[in-house]
Parts: structure tokens; C-alpha cells; sequence
């Protein structure tokens, strides 16, 4: 074979590995997994996103998600329904429940903590990754600039990843492992938006707030998260209605 056919050859199969390299992003249209996403994308994975409808009082993120994964040119979007309001628990799955005014300086978990809601999500991206032979699953969980939410802790991935570990296929008879990426666990939002602006994230098209109004409320520990962290990355906190 002429060197430079040869040369191409080599060339061809290192970027169809590439290509072929799978990863699902839990994607919910908020702020931190749609900087995941284009994290992600920049790293030349094949893009699976997988989003959840899991009885929160308004779909307003779903449309945003479903948006963000068009523009970042997945390979395929899904979501997922569940009925996590069967029993609620939660001020945002339970229509008796009230969503408090936020108070992003707690020390308490806050009512809108959804029960284990992180350890359901990462065991159905799990159940995805080992059907479509992904190796990589990315959530945007921090536990630097949170609301007080214990799935969204390192000792908690962790646990998640020893769980995978344990029980699947893929770790325990083909020896393979099904990793769990939370690239944003030590790093505050003010930090993502950064990042998202060198990245080209559409930050427009996401919605944090925990309300499903025609506009973010204002007022929820989400919108106060979010307007804090644009205020300190000095960008303008803009978002597409």
C-alpha cells in the first residue's frame, strides 16, 4: 500500500473510533447539563441525551432540552417518562406542596429535593448505556454551588459508580466499565457559564427555574443560583421565552 493511502488509512480508523465512541448526557434543559452537553460534544463523542418527565409540575424544560439537543446535533434524544408524583415528596411533584421563595445560603435540604431522583436518572442512563454499548455517562451535578441537594455530592457518584460496578454485565462478565463523568463536581456555576461562552453554549435556550411561568420567576433557589453565578462570570443572564 503507497504510504500516503496508507497514512489516510490510519487516519480514517483512528477518527471512525471516534465517531463511534458513545456517550449519553442526561440532559434537563437546565443550565449545567446543557454546558455538559457541548462539553461533551467538543470532545468528539457520539451525543445520546436522555431527559426525564418525571411528574414535575410543568414541562416547560423538557421543550428547552428537546431544543438544546437539535442544536447540538445528537444522534438521538429521549425522554423518559416516570411518575415520581405518585408519591410525591417533593414542592415540585406535589401539588399540595407549595415551591418555597429560595435561600441560596441554607444548611437545610430545601422541599424541593426530589427523592433519590439522581439515583433513579443514573441507573436508567445505566440500563441505556449497557443497550446501545455506551461506555460514558455525564451528569452536570455540583456539589460546590448547589441547594443543598445530597445526590448532587461526590461520595454519592462514587457510590453510583461502585453500584455499576457491581451490577452490570458489562463491568462484571465483559469487564468493562460504564463510567459516570460529573466534570462540573467541584466547579461553581460562575465557572460553567465561563466555560459555556467559550464553548458556544446557546444559554438563551436553557431553564433553571423551578415555576413554569411564560417568564422565570425570580425568586426560587434556582433563578437566585442561576442569577448569581451570571453576575459573577460578568455575563448577561439572558433567556429565550
Amino acid at each position: 500500500m503507497h504510504f500516503w493511502n496508507f497514512k489516510n488509512f490510519i487516519y480514517f480508523c483512528i477518527r471512525k473510533k471516534i465517531e463511534m465512541t458513545k456517550a449519553i448526557i442526561l440532559l434537563s434543559g437546565g443550565l449545567d447539563s446543557a454546558v455538559v452537553l457541548w462539553l461533551v460534544r467538543s470532545k468528539g463523542y457520539e451525543l445520546y441525551t436522555l431527559t426525564f418527565d418525571y411528574g414535575q409540575k410543568h414541562i416547560k424544560e423538557l421543550k428547552f432540552a428537546e431544543k438544546l439537543a437539535a442544536l447540538a446535533g445528537v444522534k438521538a434524544h429521549k425522554t423518559v417518562t416516570l411518575k415520581l408524583d405518585a408519591w410525591g415528596g417533593s414542592s415540585l411533584t406535589d401539588k399540595s406542596m407549595k415551591i418555597e421563595n429560595g435561600n441560596i445560603t441554607r444548611s437545610d435540604i430545601p422541599a424541593t429535593y426530589v427523592p433519590a431522583r439522581n439515583m433513579i436518572f443514573l441507573s436508567v442512563a445505566t440500563s441505556y448505556a449497557e443497550a446501545i454499548g455506551a461506555y460514558d455517562i455525564f451528569i452536570g451535578v455540583s456539589e460546590t454551588d448547589y441547594s443543598g441537594y445530597v445526590d448532587c455530592r461526590k461520595e454519592f457518584i462514587d457510590a453510583m459508580q461502585n453500584a455499576i460496578n457491581k451490577g452490570t454485565e458489562t463491568s462484571v462478565v465483559k469487564n468493562r466499565t460504564i463510567t459516570i463523568h460529573a466534570p462540573f463536581i467541584n466547579k461553581t456555576k460562575a465557572e460553567e457559564i465561563m466555560l459555556a461562552k467559550e464553548l458556544g453554549v446557546p444559554l438563551e435556550y436553557t431553564w433553571s427555574c423551578y415555576n413554569g411561568g411564560d417568564t422565570p420567576c425570580g425568586n426560587c433557589d434556582s433563578c437566585l443560583l442561576r442569577a448569581k453565578a451570571f453576575e459573577e462570570a460578568g455575563i448577561k443572564n439572558n433567556i429565550l421565552t
